[in-house]
């Protein structure tokens, strides 16, 4: 039975919040995390056009739109925008919506930091996008923004240095929201070993971000140094060393790559139970599998530079340790196959987006397991195959993971249904040309054709061309999402509290659409493994499951 709405005697000023003012001053979990998808969602879509304009100059040979400048522009800011502006505020927006419905806790445990944490963004995507406007343009050093190219641009790259603290400010300041809202407010009940995957992938993933953001901000602190101080972190001639940058980047870098997995994988490991009517196989092995996920990704980060010349025991080391991490990531491809054998599956869009995230995921951590091969690395270093890999691992796993926790939340959010029809057909349209777009990169990568180029020998152009058509239909199936969820807000069917037959997590006690303030007393729970309610008692009153 679902958990009474109950308001506080004579508290008028508890109600809901109206006009302007209800999304600036917000303090509401709800509110906060509504702000972080819509945001998310525009950076996505501004990413999208970049991508789009490298696809359309890269459909045949020859420089058709842009200058290698403006290219290398494009490639930089494409990718800085969608790991900092897209994917990683999405799965905040998630957590601060799922987490205390899932928990039973009353809110974020800093309801203010939690308003500043999101106010950080939209300033930071300006300074971004606006640097393209500036004297030298946007920087142009790729994402990775190396030295000592990074060291040597105009004001646009500094304008991309003040966006990354800026961010990381924010990304800390979430993470400690998260943290301390996991450890402190859980429902009496809820043990840690009994909290939803999606929770547990959460608190690790905000470890990993307090961890990892500082040294970014020392990285690029260092660049903007040799830029505007003297100093000579990275200029060999002045006694630095470039090589120095990329460790340091790539310390930060190899565990963003699973700041931006994890919550995907927890986001997974709640669908899939649900559509499968079977509690999630083997949940105590999935909490410790992240958790080396977690610790194993500080101990890989030089595997992105085989081709800088380290000595070959440090190559064995972490060309090892690299495929050590394929271990823990297969339990989970494991368990998940084992939570769907034999289940009474049904197929609905959520479903559909967890299944598509596992099938492509799996191909990307299989290119992945190549590329830690040194001697096979430094010969696709820097190559298409790259960039087939990470986009497998990205866009296949952590995009396709947020469309099937939109789909599957979007009733609880809404209170409304959104159009299953829509939803499937932008499954499928999505999985088809994603594939037509990053599967032919395998080819060309392996044939030699290097990244981060705006013209191109005349032997690639048959793949560049089924490349560039799929990303430009890729694209356009985003629309049809767009449509679903404003048409959905708007004219769709009233949903009932429990809109999917398995789910059994403590959001489905909720009234629908989830009430302004969820808890004002905290729930007693009865909880089995992965959050499962048993059973759940408030105000003295008894709600068996």
């Amino acid at each position: 039975m679902a958990i009474a709405e109950t308001t506080h005697a004579g508290g008028a000023h508890h109600g809901k919040p109206h006009g302007i003012m209800r999304w600036l001053m917000a303090t509401n979990h709800k509110d906060i995390g509504t702000m972080y998808l819509w945001f998310s969602f525009t950076m996505f879509l501004s990413g999208g056009v970049l991508a789009l304009c490298i696809r359309a100059e890269l459909f045949s040979p020859g420089l058709r739109f842009f200058q290698p400048e403006l290219f290398n522009q494009l490639t930089t800011l494409h990718g800085l925008i969608m790991v900092f502006g897209a994917i990683m505020p999405a799965f905040t927006g998630m957590a601060n919506w799922m987490l205390p419905l899932m928990i039973g806790a009353p809110d974020m445990a800093f309801a203010r930091m939690n308003n500043w944490s999101f106010w950080l963004l939209p300033p930071a995507a300006l300074l971004l996008l606006l640097s393209f406007a500036v004297p030298g343009g946007a920087a142009a050093a790729g994402w990775t923004l190396y030295a000592p190219l990074s060291t040597q641009m105009g004001v646009g790259m500094d304008m991309t240095i003040f966006a990354i603290h800026i961010l990381g400010i924010s990304s800390i300041m979430g993470s400690i929201n998260i943290i301390v809202t996991i450890l402190n407010l859980r429902a009496p009940g809820m043990t840690m070993m009994k909290m939803p995957m999606f929770a547990w992938a959460s608190l690790i993933t905000a470890y990993l971000i307090i961890a990892v953001m500082p040294v970014l901000a020392g990285a690029v602190t260092m660049v903007l140094a040799d830029r505007h101080f003297g100093s000579h972190f990275f200029n060999a001639a002045g006694g630095g060393d470039p090589i120095l940058y990329q460790h340091v980047f790539w310390f930060f870098g190899h565990p963003e790559v699973y700041i931006m997995a994890l919550p995907a994988f927890g986001i997974v490991s709640q669908v899939i139970p649900t559509f499968a009517r079977k509690p999630l196989f083997g949940y105590t092995s999935m909490v410790y599998a992240t958790s080396s996920i977690g610790v194993l990704s500080f101990m890989v980060w030089a595997h992105h530079m085989f081709a800088t010349g380290m000595p070959a025991t440090a190559q064995l080391f972490f060309m090892y340790a690299t495929m050590l991490i394929a271990v823990p990531t297969g339990v989970k491809v494991f368990n998940w196959i084992a939570t769907m054998w034999e289940g009474s599956m049904t197929f609905e869009t959520p479903m559909l987006f967890s299944i598509g995230f596992i099938l492509l995921f799996t191909i990307g951590g299989l290119s992945g397991i190549t590329l830690s091969v040194a001697a096979v690395d430094i010969q696709l270093h820097a190559s298409y195959y790259v960039v087939a890999h990470f986009h497998y691992v990205l866009v296949a796993g952590a995009l396709f993971s947020l469309f099937s926790a939109i789909y599957y939340w979007f009733p609880k959010m809404s209170g409304r249904m959104y159009n299953e029809k829509l939803g499937k057909f932008h499954f499928w349209w999505s999985m088809i040309w994603f594939n037509v777009t990053f599967f032919p990169m395998h080819f060309l990568g392996l044939a030699g054709m290097p990244r981060r180029i705006p013209d191109y020998a005349l032997q690639f152009t048959e793949f560049n061309q089924i490349a560039s058509v799929g990303a430009f239909m890729f694209g356009l199936g985003q629309l049809i999402f767009l449509y679903n969820i404003l048409h959905s807000l708007r004219h769709g069917a009233i949903a009932p509290q429990r809109p999917w037959e398995g789910a059994n997590t403590l959001e489905w006690e909720l009234p629908t659409p989830a009430p302004y303030h969820s808890f004002e007393q905290a729930p007693k729970l009865e909880v089995g493994e992965n959050g499962v309610i048993l059973s759940c008692r408030q105000d003295g009153g008894s709600h068996p499951h």
